[in-house]
């Protein structure tokens, strides 16, 4: 049988450090979605898949496999993160079968979300289901999972005023941005990096009225695009002293495994603007700024977890439309179910029928080895009548499968008839050949 698996930590139960540590880096992201991926080369055959969600809020590891999944990616983690890892048990989630099921869904329509129905969030499942796919570590079950919480994420948004009025993590740092600093069309604005959550965050700077945003990012290149798309400014990364010291608004959002901006930095640009308050608003993980920041004066410093501010305008229809979206994704989520269940059935009877045809060879090369003088035709006669007396056999007990096996009981039903055939026992001096299920 196969399960599901997923171990995770989110904003709903573990802090940032916490959530911090967690998050992989592309290199390693890649690395291990390769080794323990499901074509034959990991090395724990308790792993049959492996997707891995890591977004600025939760970093996810969904796994399917047999049944020593659990313990094997327990494993995992330790030897990713260590054994102390984490310092508190009760940051981490256990999620096995459908409660994994039910969860992605859930994460995928933004249900999830420290902000109710964001939009990103289904592009980055999306992303980590694409990664996982190349790198080879998907098998049909996980494939089969996130196809069905994409498709539930993009029902709700599309019938459901789930996401109505944009209230993402970067429209929250430039509400926030705007109460604090006040009028933005006349506020320096400087952004550090140029990936997704940095282009929301210049699109919703435009939106609210800034006109002079500069982009600043290691990669020249990629910040002169995003800035050609928004009418800002692009500048290297060895400017960022001289542009910071001019920055009212500074919004950092990199990938950057360390920090970028230390309280040396800060209290250097500070200097040269005495009088000029700024707001950092730091939206990465890792965090690019150093937390003694804050400690400056005529600084405002606020990361992710501080990002917590009135989201009442705009979230009041967000809130509303939550009981229809959960209608719709415990439909998506019974058609899962019942596939699931469905292709638990296609492989016990494929099973089922491996074993029996196993046991008819075995049995006929004992019987011909009793009858030496048995002509070409007679051992032919005989070969029909074994593949004909198997047929029979297992036709009713496969035929009830095939027709019982989609309810609420295919579970127990599974488990009975593999406890009653022993087909978790492995063959003597035999091993089993792999099932493909189309």
């Amino acid at each position: 049988m196969t399960h599901l698996i997923c171990i995770g930590a989110s904003h709903q139960t573990a802090p940032l450090e916490v959530r911090e540590r967690m998050a992989p880096s592309s290199q390693s992201l890649r690395a291990t979605l390769a080794r323990f991926g499901c074509d034959g080369s990991a090395e724990d055959e308790s792993f049959r898949g492996l997707v891995i969600l890591s977004t600025c809020n939760r970093v996810e590891y969904y796994a399917s496999g047999g049944e020593g999944l659990m313990q094997a990616l327990k494993r995992l983690l330790a030897e990713l993160y260590g054994p102390d890892f984490p310092p508190a048990p009760e940051t981490l989630y256990t999620l096995q079968d459908e409660r994994v099921a039910s969860h992605l869904f859930r994460v995928a329509a933004g249900l999830e979300s420290q902000v109710l129905g964001e939009p990103q969030i289904l592009g980055q499942v999306s992303d980590a289901y694409t990664l996982a796919l190349k790198m080879g570590s998907v098998d049909l079950m996980l494939s089969r999972l996130f196809q069905a919480a994409i498709h539930a994420g993009k029902r709700v948004r599309s019938e459901t005023d789930i996401a109505s009025n944009p209230a993402s993590i970067s429209s929250l740092a430039v509400n926030h941005a705007a109460h604090l600093v006040g009028d933005l069309a006349a506020a320096q604005v400087l952004v550090i990096g140029a990936g997704e959550m940095a282009e929301l965050t210049v699109q919703a700077m435009r939106k609210r009225g800034a006109r002079a945003i500069t982009v600043c990012n290691r990669t020249l290149r990629r910040a002169g695009e995003m800035a050609a798309r928004w009418g800002a400014t692009a500048i290297p990364f060895e400017r960022l002293p001289d542009c910071l010291a001019m920055a009212d608004i500074v919004i950092t959002s990199t990938s950057a495994p360390h920090i970028i901006l230390s309280p040396l930095q800060v209290q250097q640009a500070m200097a040269k603007r005495p009088q000029r308050p700024m707001l950092i608003l730091d939206i990465a993980v890792p965090r690019d700024v150093d937390p003694q920041v804050r400690d400056l004066d005529g600084v405002w410093l606020m990361d992710l977890d501080q990002l917590n501010g009135d989201l009442a305008v705009g979230l009041a229809a967000r809130r509303q439309a939550v009981p229809h979206a959960e209608r719709i994704l415990a439909r998506e989520l019974d058609r899962f179910l019942e596939w699931m269940g469905s292709l638990e059935v296609v492989t016990l009877i494929a099973d089922l029928g491996q074993q029996a045809e196993a046991i008819r060879r075995r049995q006929l090369q004992v019987a011909l080895r009793r009858m030496p003088d048995l002509t070409p035709e007679q051992r032919r006669q005989l070969e029909t009548f074994s593949k004909a007396l198997v047929k029979k056999l297992l036709h009713a007990p496969t035929r009830y499968l095939r027709q019982n096996g989609h309810g609420e009981d295919t579970a127990m039903i599974a488990t009975l008839v593999r406890q009653l055939y022993g087909l978790d026992e492995p063959a003597p001096q035999q091993k089993r050949a792999k099932v493909v299920v189309p």
